[in-house]
């Protein structure tokens, strides 16, 4: 069934391939295109900020559809990118808005006060995020965001649920929970970056989960 077309196996090689390279460095790779032949059909992976996959003109398109999980037909390049962070399924990660949100603010530095990509802090960020996407207004800081959630289980949380953590006494850090165990948040000492919280600090200062209803 999957013949003529582009084998998953040999995408997952290669994204493996480039994040060994350097999973820090955004994917901003261009004028770099890599062709693989498959059954005599011609794809083309083009590397320029994200990675679209498309068809050869001589190819029939009604025989280039790959159904993967959820009927998907095509997967962006940062689905890719973010489904080998996450560690998840890459049919999983349904709301490009929030993975386009992530990739935009992903390494900004960290400055107490901060509320912009020169500079944000972690209650800034995660206000943003929330207001960005889902339309949400928060309060400014980590602990007044906290008391306004419903609180929520660590393994009853869902993407967009705030992760709150005492790292300086009481609620004093947050974070948006994205999917198995990682979530998005703005480090004091690597700004954007996304955690896991079964890491040993994190899973120490876990305080719990809150889900904002507007």
């Amino acid at each position: 069934m999957l013949q003529n077309l582009i084998s998953m196996k040999n995408v997952i090689v290669l994204f493996t391939l480039l994040f060994a390279c350097g999973t820090g460095i955004k994917a901003q790779i261009s004028a770099n295109i890599l062709k693989i032949v498959n059954a005599q059909q011609l794809l083309a992976i083009n590397f320029i900020n994200n990675i679209r996959f498309p068809i050869s003109s001589n190819t029939n398109s009604s025989t280039a559809k790959t159904t993967i999980g959820n009927n998907i037909e095509t997967i962006s390049g940062i689905q890719f990118k973010y489904a080998m962070m996450l560690d998840v399924e890459v049919e999983t990660l349904s709301d490009p808005r929030l993975l386009r949100f992530i990739e935009e603010w992903y390494g900004t530095r960290y400055r107490m006060g901060g509320t912009t990509k020169k500079g944000v802090d972690c209650s800034a960020f995660s206000g943003t995020l929330l207001s960005s996407i889902y339309s949400f207004s928060l309060p400014r800081t980590a602990r007044e965001q906290y008391k306004i959630c419903e609180r929520v289980k660590k393994d009853e949380l869902l993407a967009g649920d705030l992760v709150f953590f005492n790292t300086r006494g009481g609620v004093s850090h947050v974070g948006v929970y994205l999917a198995n165990n990682r979530f998005v948040h703005s480090s004091s000492s690597k700004g954007v970056v996304i955690s896991n919280l079964d890491d040993n600090y994190y899973a120490k200062k876990f305080i719990g989960g809150g889900r904002i209803n507007q």
